[in-house]
């Protein structure tokens, strides 16, 4: 898919690169010496940025391109595509 964005892909790739930095300076923490707690707390957040922008994307991508797919509904009708992208949000 060339060619394929949304207007959260800038954020996303921020968050990514952010997160790149961060896990740069963990290995810097481990190979430091540094302590475990430390370290793990510094994982958790990389953990957490990962997560994030995955989840961004994933909800992002729905919205639109679900939309394409399915195109316009009557309300109706509407209910269960709405459900779907609401219990994405959980994972």
């Amino acid at each position: 898919m060339t060619g394929h964005t949304h207007a959260t892909h800038p954020e996303i790739v921020k968050r990514l690169k952010r997160a790149e930095g961060h896990l740069k300076s963990v290995i810097a923490m481990i190979e430091g010496g540094k302590p475990c707690l430390d370290i793990a707390q510094q994982l958790s957040a990389v953990e957490k940025a990962i997560i994030n922008a995955k989840r961004t994307l994933i909800q992002d991508h729905l919205d639109h391109c679900l939309e394409e797919t399915v195109g316009a509904l009557p309300k109706d009708r509407r209910q269960s595509i709405d459900e779907f992208k609401t219990i994405t949000k959980y994972l």
